[in-house]
């Protein structure tokens, strides 16, 4: 008895606490099997929660999944906002870093985020269409403000195209990445660095 009132008590979470909980978990299983198979029976069994409990907080598995692939990709655009006054060549560097250390840390959130690109249900595919969208703004108002970048990337109708496919690279080397590093993340860093400078300056 005193055990079990030692786990309620440790369960005991804020409101934010507990969905952050939540949304951690569903990373982890979302990044390890497709949309369909993920049952939310599970998140609830390893959250130590009831369905009930967490129906409150994601009235659908939609829903759930949209938290977590929004909660990622808000990481990541806090991540690597542009810093005013700064080069786009140091600020690249200096981001890749930070996004490579992420990648590492928060794999299952990162492969979670980039599942929801294969899963059948549209809405899902939207929300991360919408946050890769964000990214893809993010880049470009970054280099059309540098002054080595700006003019070759406002002169381009096809930055936005170019800013796209690099992003798609980058993921796919990330997720290679995480299979099995035999590149180290400076390498990483550096391999995706020229891929986009390449590209912007061709």
């Amino acid at each position: 008895m005193v055990a079990n009132q030692g786990e309620r008590t440790r369960r005991r979470l804020s409101t934010q606490e507990r969905r952050e909980q939540l949304l951690a978990v569903g990373a982890r299983l979302f990044s390890d099997s497709p949309y369909d198979e993920v049952w939310i029976e599970q998140v609830a069994e390893i959250a130590g929660v009831s369905r009930g409990l967490l129906y409150h907080y994601f009235p659908t598995k939609r829903d759930f999944f949209a938290a977590v692939v929004e909660r990622e990709s808000e990481r990541m655009l806090r991540m690597t906002e542009a810093v005013p006054g700064v080069p786009a060549r140091d600020q690249l560097a200096a981001g890749l870093d930070t996004y490579l250390e992420y990648v590492q840390a928060h794999a299952h959130g990162f492969r979670a985020f980039h599942r929801a690109d294969a899963a059948g249900d549209q809405a899902v595919r939207k929300v991360y269409q919408r946050a890769l969208a964000a990214q893809e703004r993010q880049i470009l108002a970054a280099l059309a403000a540098d002054p080595e970048f700006g003019s070759a990337v406002r002169g381009r109708p096809d930055a936005a195209l170019a800013v796209r496919g690099w992003l798609a690279f980058t993921t796919a080397v990330c997720l290679e990445w995480l299979r099995g590093p035999g590149l180290s993340r400076e390498q990483v860093r550096d391999l995706c660095a020229r891929a986009l400078l390449g590209v912007i300056a061709s």
